[in-house]
This record gives structure tokens, C-alpha cells and sequence, in this order.
């Protein structure tokens, strides 16, 4: 099933530029592996060493923020569209 990734752009240097993919996966966490898979090193601006969502990005499903859905196990269904945010603070 198609997923469609929006990158922001501080990790679009990591996707050869590119602001939106399409990938293949069921949940958050397949499409985590799935973006690793292709784009070797993102993982790692994305995910803590136990594979955890860093905190200063948030994920959304079509709008919904996944930590009000089911987090990484999200599941995903064609047609998806996966937003990558950075978190923003500012005073």
C-alpha cells in the first residue's frame, strides 16, 4: 500500500532533495524502516537509539498527530499521507 511522506526540509538533504516520497508499509514503524531502507541515515534524525520517535518531531497521519492515535504502531492504510514536523519553540 502507498504511503505518501512529506519531508520537511532540514531532512530533504537526506531523500536527494526530495520534499515528498512514496513508500510501501502498515504502520509508523514500517514506514521508519521502510525510509531507512532507502534513505540509509534518516533514521537516525528521526529516532533515538531504542528506535523511539525523537522528541522534537511530530508525525501525523492525514492531519491527525499519531500521540493521540497509537503512536509508532499506527496503523496505515493506501493512500496515507505522513507528515514529518519539526517541533517549533520559540519566547
Amino acid at each position: 500500500m502507498a504511503i505518501q511522506v512529506l519531508i520537511p526540509t532540514p531532512l530533504q538533504k537526506f531523500t536527494n532533495d526530495e520534499a515528498s516520497v512514496s513508500l510501501e508499509a502498515v504502520s509508523i514503524d514500517g514506514l521508519l524502516q521502510a525510509l531507512e531502507g532507502r534513505y540509509p541515515g534518516i533514521q537516525a534524525r528521526l529516532c533515538d537509539e531504542n528506535g523511539k520517535l525523537r522528541r522534537f518531531l511530530n508525525l501525523y497521519v492525514n492531519s491527525e498527530d499519531i500521540r493521540f492515535l497509537d503512536n509508532q504502531a499506527t496503523v496505515l492504510s493506501d493512500g496515507d499521507e505522513v507528515s514529518i514536523v519539526p517541533a517549533v519553540a520559540g519566547g
